[in-house]
């Protein structure tokens, strides 16, 4: 028996054992069939979508796609901008801004350190998460503060090293209910 003999003989043995191995044994599911992803989670991280970061440097390319391919739509230039993140995509995430215009960008030119939006002409930040608490100190329209923490309906930020509690329909870049500790 030649080398080609012995090959053609084996590999005949091995379909057929193969075929009766495959009878014997339940059917193992296919290797596509997988268990439904969740679709409030993020099918690189696994963290919540939507969910807010902000913008980690003072510019960031804002793409059309996910990839270097893809042109440049506008370039985000305000540093601790709050976004929210809507998609992933390997290193790419799909984020908006308070308007809702977006694109794809580079993860590593997000952070997770929460920042927020002032969305009111002049909003008072209190002393307490409390209506009557006095006023420490006012905002304008379109200010960006650190987001410290949050109870059901205030937030307590650092805006230019001022802290105060805001109410949290005065923002955005946290949802309503959102509670941070």
């Amino acid at each position: 028996m030649n080398r080609k003999q012995f090959l053609v003989g084996m590999t005949a043995a091995l379909l057929a054992g193969g075929a009766q191995a495959q009878e014997e044994l339940p059917m193992a599911p296919a290797p596509d069939d997988k268990t439904p992803r969740d679709p409030n989670k993020g099918p690189v991280t696994n963290l919540p979508l939507p969910r807010y970061v902000s913008l980690k440097g003072r510019e960031g390319n804002v793409r059309r796609g996910p990839g270097m391919t893809h042109r440049i739509d506008w370039v985000f230039t305000t540093a601790g901008m709050p976004l929210r993140i809507t998609a992933e995509y390997d290193r790419w995430r799909r984020v908006e801004d308070y308007q809702g215009m977006g694109g794809w960008m580079q993860f590593n030119l997000l952070s997770g350190s929460r920042s927020v939006l002032v969305t009111q002409d002049m909003a008072e930040f209190r002393d307490s998460p409390d209506a009557q608490a006095r006023v420490s100190f006012q905002a304008e329209l379109g200010v960006i503060a650190k987001l410290l923490e949050c109870n059901a309906d205030w937030c307590r930020v650092n805006a230019g090293g001022e802290k105060g509690w805001i109410l949290k329909s005065s923002l955005w870049g946290v949802d309503p209910g959102e509670i941070i500790d």
